[in-house]
């Protein structure tokens, strides 16, 4: 590679550099031109995923394979951006004379690791920022829901009343129309039972009894059909713990992946910042023009 000429001045006879091997300047112009890239091609994958997801069930794409294609386009936004800011501070980055085409080279890919470095804070205080916000607003709503608990509880109210509020409306519906709604003691009596026998994995025989009697006389049925609908309402309440928990699990799975994809591609993108910055270094010390570059006038 050619040599460039750099600011020397003489000491006892022999040249020697006054400057810095670290070229900052080039380090910060690189580090937001990749910071730039990136937040153009997130904001352009963000419209993507938009218009790939949908609030509907069954339309569009599941959430595990929206989260594969999410955790790719990170990659590929990870590693572009920062070959791209690389490229740009090695090709700023102002050639010192003592040093060998070799150790050049290393400077260069120096170079590009510091600009992925800082990246990679600045992004980590933007990540950290957005979680401490996030953060925040948990916690003010944990606040009030503590408040409404304690408040419920000096009423004499359960706070876990309601969880179970359309499975029991479903229990107590009346073939009469005209029949008066169950009382708020009666569902909230029949919401505790309900957990309780999802968290056993059971229906306990008092329990069993008690809901059977207040069906029966609640909807005019037999005592067959009332045990029919008891054992229909456990089903329902088991089969909404499954899908809560199949739910929670795929999360996590996500969450998972996602961690891991975020690891790697920051990972891979030192290895193309150093890349980046030393093709930058060669294209400067060469004087390598693109075609398609060129003044337009």
């Amino acid at each position: 590679m050619a040599t460039s000429d750099s600011p020397l001045i003489s000491v006892g006879g022999v040249q020697a550099d006054e400057t810095s091997y670290v070229d900052w300047p080039a380090i910060f112009a690189g580090t937001i031109f990749a910071t730039a890239i990136s937040f153009v091609l997130l904001a352009f994958g963000s419209a993507l995923g938009l218009s790939l997801a949908s609030p509907y069930e069954g339309s569009g794409i599941s959430l595990f394979w929206f989260s594969i294609v999410a955790a790719l386009w990170l990659l590929w936004v990870q590693i572009s951006s920062f070959i791209a800011g690389g490229y740009l501070t090695g090709r700023l980055r102002r050639r010192k004379h003592d040093a060998t085409e070799d150790e050049s080279d290393i400077r260069d890919g120096s170079h590009g690791l510091i600009v992925w470095a800082l990246g990679a804070l600045i992004g980590a205080f933007i990540a950290v920022s957005g979680i401490s916000g996030v953060a925040s607003t948990a916690a003010t709503s944990m606040s009030t829901i503590a408040a409404g608990g304690a408040g419920a509880a000096a009423e004499g109210e359960d706070p876990l009343s309601g969880a179970y509020d359309l499975l029991v409306d479903r229990f107590l519906r009346s073939g009469d129309p005209a029949a008066p709604p169950a009382s708020a003691e009666a569902r909230d009596e029949i919401g505790r039972v309900l957990a309780a026998a999802v968290a056993d994995g059971a229906l306990n025989d008092a329990d069993r009894q008690y809901l059977t009697t207040t069906i029966a006389a609640r909807a005019g049925l037999d005592e067959a059909q009332a045990q029919q609908r008891v054992d229909a309402l456990l089903a329902d309440a088991q089969a909404a713990e499954a899908e809560a928990r199949q739910a929670a699990e795929t999360a996590r799975k996500v969450a998972m992946i996602a961690a891991f994809v975020t690891a790697a591609s920051f990972l891979v993108s030192a290895v193309g910042a150093y890349y980046g910055a030393t093709l930058g270094g060669n294209h400067r010390d060469n004087q390598i023009v693109f075609a398609d570059w060129r003044r337009p006038w």
